[in-house]
């Protein structure tokens, strides 16, 4: 007899082979071969922690850097503009990344990732002009 805590610790470890972090080398199952428990596992996302063991995490009252607010106000402003939409936002930043992105960066951090990659998918600016910038923007920071 199978119980909700084993099925779950039983597909977070299936989900846990699939991570890009800890791959694991092996030949990627056509449709018909794949089960539903792996299924499930390659249908997770990185940002559906749900049930998931964690270690503990000190709870800090900060306030925002200034490049947390002007990453927050810079996707907003492309919300206004038509640019995108918060659940395009969302995918981008939560969905799209995998968890070694997800788990490596801060929450803006995913935010203003999102948004340079959206604006270079939409043909608004190109990879050459963004990384020009970051570039300039690099060496003006470093002076």
């Amino acid at each position: 007899m199978s119980s909700p805590r084993r099925d779950s610790m039983s597909n977070l470890e299936l989900v846990r082979q699939l991570r890009p972090a800890f791959h694991q080398v092996q030949d990627a199952p056509t449709p018909d071969e794949i089960d539903h428990a792996r299924f499930r596992a390659y249908m997770k996302t990185s940002h559906d922690v749900g049930g998931e063991p964690s270690a503990p995490a000190e709870f800090l009252l900060k306030e925002e850097e200034q490049w947390e607010l002007n990453t927050y106000v810079t996707c907003e402003v492309l919300g206004w503009r038509g640019i995108w939409n918060a659940e395009e936002r969302r995918r981008r930043a939560d969905n799209d990344l995998g968890n070694t992105l997800y788990l490596g960066m801060p929450y803006y951090g995913r935010w203003i990732w999102a948004a340079a990659r959206m604006l270079v998918d939409k043909n608004h600016v190109s990879l050459t002009e963004l990384l020009e910038k970051i570039a300039e923007v690099k060496s003006r920071h470093e002076r």
